[in-house]
């Protein structure tokens, strides 16, 4: 079993409700390799996204038409051909997709003007709208690294797009994912002051998701034994950040990954018990305190 697949399999065996994924990971076969384990969990949730795409997947794109030869240069695009183009080989290759996030927005943002780049994102949002309207996703959403606190993107700037792209009020924009951590901690504190895009999105009615709660892993050697006690004595350092990261308020689901089912099942006991809003903020405080 290829090491993706082993992967899911023991994220789905430990009862794990979403599956979040993307045509360019594992070198491009996240999708094909995935697909061998999700008919053994017909009720799991699956994200995917759109946007970046490998090189060869851009070769392909070029060939049949999708893609200038600049843009399969550029491995990120947003035009609406191309985002048809991909969600229909994500479902080809997966068989079934929940989500779709557009993936990254701002990647070609950087001395864009905001009415360039939103407009964009409503060109992707109006192709998801047609797949979502047609019944073969549920749903699609916005995953971002940087689009949201640098300032290039907002909850209310999104749904207004997402309502033009559907030429309604009644829009098919479900799902806000953006990383979430000990590192990456603003999204919390504003969480915890009942403000910033996590409760605006909540408040919307839209699915949360944190991704990169161990920060690519740069968590797990920053997290002392002074922290993890303060989070919650006898936890791992992984554990500890993954739970601070899962208690913000706010946040439906956090995006994580173990190579054993007995690394998920410490995640999952330390979840099952988030830290309450005061537990919580005195981890940031200590943080912001250092």
């Amino acid at each position: 079993m290829r090491a993706v697949s082993q992967a899911a399999r023991t994220a789905l065996a430990a009862g794990s409700p979403w599956v979040d994924t993307a045509p360019n990971y594992a070198y491009g076969r996240a999708h094909e390799e995935l697909r061998l384990v999700l008919g053994e969990y017909p009720t799991v949730r699956v994200a995917t996204k759109t946007g970046f795409f490998t090189a060869e997947q851009g070769r392909t794109a070029l060939t049949e038409g999708v893609l200038t030869r600049e843009e399969a240069a550029s491995r990120h695009s947003l035009e609406r051909h191309f985002v048809r183009w991909q969600t229909e080989r994500s479902l080809a290759a997966l068989g079934r997709v929940d989500l779709v996030f557009v993936h990254n927005p701002e990647h070609h943002g950087h001395g864009l003007d905001r009415a360039v780049l939103h407009g964009r994102v409503r060109e992707a949002f109006t192709a998801l709208e047609e797949f979502a309207h047609a019944g073969r996703i549920g749903g699609y959403g916005v995953a971002t690294w940087s689009g949201l606190t640098s300032g290039a993107l907002s909850v209310p700037e999104l749904l207004t797009l997402a309502q033009q792209a559907a030429g309604s009020a009644e829009h098919h924009f479900t799902g806000l994912q953006m990383p979430v951590s000990l590192i990456m901690d603003a999204p919390i504190t504003q969480a915890l002051n009942g403000g910033g895009p996590l409760v605006q999105a909540k408040d919307a009615g839209l699915i949360t998701f944190g991704s990169a709660p161990l920060h690519g892993g740069e968590l797990l050697d920053a997290v002392t034994p002074e922290l993890v006690n303060l989070i919650r004595p006898g936890l791992s350092a992984a554990a500890a950040a993954l739970l601070a990261a899962g208690s913000c308020p706010g946040l439906d689901v956090v995006l994580t990954s173990a190579s054993t089912r007995e690394h998920w099942d410490d995640v999952a006991k330390a979840l099952a018990a988030p830290l309450t809003a005061r537990e919580l903020r005195k981890v940031t405080d200590e943080l912001a305190g250092e």
